[in-house]
């Protein structure tokens, strides 16, 4: 599990430098997306190991870059639905906005500081090694997942569950699997359930955001009475893909 451990943080540390020269030469659209999902899973991979040495300082740059780039993505988002909807003139200003944007994440303080301290991670999982700190670690990795499975069933099961918190847990859910895929204990349906889940409350929530930001952006505003309708379709398939999940895959 260490070595596997330590070649998986080698992985994600490569796809993030290939992410940073991606943002600088602006090569394609997707490095920005690449890079954020690279540092999620990274922190997928670093939230079971909470208490050993060097996580905590990861983690909280990893946030910093993930602060640093929501906004972004937001807007990177926003422009190519505008462009889709001929909204020619609002996307370009946008993209040109977002042009600004990728070499400054690339150099920026946040992206530097996560590189220099991941650089030096995969020595601090073999100092703690030889100190005798990772004997059980499988154990205690499989103990944080149980976590936050068990977590999302009581969510699940909570007549007044906040559909924000649970697009949370689930992606929580499927991303530790993700990161740790040998020690998937969940039943069979539990990853495609999941999927649809997260795609569900994904919709609901881009739903959500957009409205929140029609309300400062005036050129936003032709498409509210679309999303206020989508948003509610958007809730009532959450809700029947929630069931789903709590039926296939928890006991009641």
């Amino acid at each position: 599990m260490i070595n596997r451990l330590v070649a998986r943080v080698l992985g994600l540390e490569v796809r993030l430098l290939a992410c940073q020269a991606r943002l600088i030469a602006h090569t394609d659209p997707e490095a920005l997306h690449d890079l954020r999902t690279t540092v999620r899973r990274l922190r997928s991979l670093l939230r079971p190991l909470r208490g050993l040495p060097g996580v905590e300082q990861l983690e909280e740059a990893a946030s910093g870059v993930g602060d640093l780039t929501t906004p972004l993505r937001d807007r990177e988002v926003m422009a190519a639905y505008l462009l889709e909807h001929g909204q020619t003139e609002a996307a370009q200003r946008r993209m040109a906005q977002m042009a600004q944007a990728y070499p400054a994440v690339a150099t920026s303080t946040e992206l530097a500081q996560l590189l220099m301290i991941l650089d030096a991670f995969p020595r601090f999982l073999r100092a703690a090694q030889r100190q005798g700190l990772l004997k059980g670690l499988v154990k205690r990795i499989e103990k944080r997942l149980g976590k936050q499975w068990k977590k999302l069933d009581t969510a699940l099961h909570d007549p007044a569950h906040d559909r924000h918190r649970l697009r949370l847990l689930i992606k929580r859910v499927r991303y530790g699997i993700d990161a740790y895929p040998e020690l998937d204990r969940l039943p069979k349906a539990a990853m495609p359930r999941l999927k649809a889940a997260q795609g569900a409350l994904g919709d609901w929530h881009d739903c959500m955001q957009w409205l929140a930001l029609a309300e400062r952006e005036a050129d936003l505003k032709p498409f509210v009475a679309s999303w206020q309708t989508a948003m509610a379709k958007a809730e009532q398939r959450a809700d029947r893909v929630l069931d789903k999940l709590s039926a296939d895959c928890f006991k009641s």
